[in-house]
């Protein structure tokens, strides 16, 4: 068993658990307190937003890194002076892209907590030839640069906003991953097919499609598909609905039109 505390890398990034086992001075930290962490690219900050617990070694995503320590007052000041220099970085960045005419739109920059790294993230249509810009950048910062072309699912995260709920995004929230999320998800559950309501901000299929397609996938399953012919004990009819919440389905009996709802034992 590890003890851990859940951190958020940076602002809005990665949630990852972080060990504090037999780590005497780590334990006064608390949710909301900052820490710096051993991270993939090296040191990092970050924040705490779960209280220790114990949780088993198989039950949390390997390696299981450690919390280095608590944020002191320079680390804090570090932390901000460093959010400073890449608005600069943003700005001179643009400003380079425009000199070498690349087709690319600059979305948002980071700043290694160490101060030896800076990446920059773009959109583009196409695949972008950035080589003489990452050497004019590097030369311009004396750092390390690294360019990552994301998707519009990725902008949608960094800039956050409200969905069609009213709620903050999901993917600025709390999402750690991005599942694959097709119409297939959206016609099991009766949904509009018009791109207006199953669209989220970044214009692709909303991530919350998937939260409940397994529930409707394991209801739909013994009922006749809409459009489908069937016999009653009221004679031969067409499936008009499917409603797989009550596992019912409408049938339209011969020609007059005549309309019954037959229901089906949950599996």
């Amino acid at each position: 068993m590890q003890e851990v505390v859940l951190v958020r890398i940076r602002e809005g990034e990665k949630i990852v658990y972080f060990s504090i086992s037999e780590m005497e001075h780590l334990r006064k930290v608390k949710v909301g307190d900052y820490v710096i962490v051993e991270a993939e690219r090296g040191k990092e900050y970050g924040q705490v937003i779960s209280e220790a617990e114990l949780v088993s070694e198989t039950e949390i995503e390997a390696p299981l890194r450690k919390i280095i320590r608590a944020a002191t007052k320079d680390d804090l000041r570090q932390i901000q002076e460093n959010k400073r220099k890449t608005k600069e970085a943003m700005g001179i960045c643009a400003k380079k892209i425009a000199e070498h005419k690349l087709d690319m739109k600059l979305v948002d920059a980071e700043y290694s907590f160490d101060r030896s790294k800076f990446i920059f993230y773009f959109t583009a249509e196409g695949r972008v030839d950035f080589r003489e810009l990452v050497k004019d950048l590097a030369r311009q910062f004396k750092a390390r640069i690294e360019l990552r072309q994301i998707g519009v699912r990725d902008e949608a995260k960094i800039f956050g906003g409200f969905g069609p709920c009213g709620r903050v995004l999901c993917c600025k929230s709390f999402l750690k991953d991005f599942e694959p999320v097709t119409v297939r998800m959206a016609k099991d559950q009766n949904l509009p097919l018009n791109p207006s309501k199953i669209s989220g901000v970044c214009g692709r299929l909303m991530c919350c499609l998937g939260y409940e397609y397994q529930v409707y996938k394991g209801l739909l399953q013994g009922l006749p598909k809409q459009g489908e012919t069937i016999h009653t004990k009221e004679g031969k009819g067409r499936v008009i609905s499917v409603n797989p919440l009550k596992r019912s389905v409408t049938v339209e009996i011969g020609d007059e039109g005549k309309q019954i709802e037959l229901s089906y034992p949950v599996k």
